[in-house]
């Protein structure tokens, strides 16, 4: 973020929690608020509102686990105690994971379904922009199916299902913008039609499926995609 660039969270009305127990705090993110806090956050530049500063408010030993993009709403878990943020940690890194993200995307793509290879690294002087580098980038693999398509006001969109293989940053938003089905609403990387096509990112983060830290069972949590 420049010098220049004000961050406004939007108003807090809550938590909207999915889950809550002993170990783990399941919630659904608004889009544009931050998941961790700045540093040396100011009056103008309130990077110290975030959703890790809101949930610990009321929940003082939560610790962040993953993170989302700003604009990207949906599903985040944290840790309630420091072994189950470990447990977590642990689960994510090694991809035991499965997540699933809802995107309305510019365009028709040909096929109902693929599979986006593309090796993602940061674009250091436009930070924190990403690229497709095929020498320096790290592999990034998103699986994607239509779920519909569509021509709200004359424009043709469809709306996909997103599924992560790997984590990189901005890896959805890099990929689907590649393959030329940018995200509607993406300030990084659409194109202006496609930006202007959405009042904000249209990228939702809906289902969720990990192993609870004390029980091992494998649990799924759901947030309806807002758009």
């Amino acid at each position: 973020m420049s010098d220049a660039y004000v961050y406004i969270p939007p108003a807090d009305h809550g938590l909207d929690i999915i889950h809550q127990d002993a170990d783990i705090l399941v919630l659904s993110k608004p889009a544009g608020l931050l998941s961790v806090r700045g540093r040396n956050p100011t009056p103008e530049n309130q990077l110290g509102e975030a959703l890790d500063a809101r949930v610990q408010r009321e929940f003082p030993d939560a610790r962040i686990v993953h993170r989302l993009d700003m604009d990207t709403s949906g599903l985040m878990v944290m840790g309630l105690s420091a072994d189950s943020h470990r447990h977590l940690s642990i689960q994510f890194e090694k991809r035991k994971t499965e997540k699933a993200y809802v995107a309305l995307v510019w365009g028709m793509p040909d096929n109902d379904s693929g599979r986006v290879d593309l090796p993602v690294r940061c674009d250091w002087e436009r930070r924190p922009r990403q690229i497709v580098d095929h020498e320096q980038g790290k592999a990034a693999q998103t699986d994607w199916t239509v779920m519909e398509r569509g021509t709200p006001k004359g424009v043709d969109t469809s709306r996909v299902v997103l599924h992560p293989i790997t984590g990189r940053t901005h890896q959805l938003r890099v990929h689907m913008a590649e393959i030329g089905h940018p995200i509607l609403g993406d300030d990084f990387y659409a194109h202006e039609d496609a930006y202007k096509a959405a009042e904000r990112l249209c990228l939702h983060a809906q289902d969720l499926s990990l192993y609870h830290p004390s029980s091992n069972e494998f649990m799924h949590f759901h947030s309806p995609c807002p758009f």
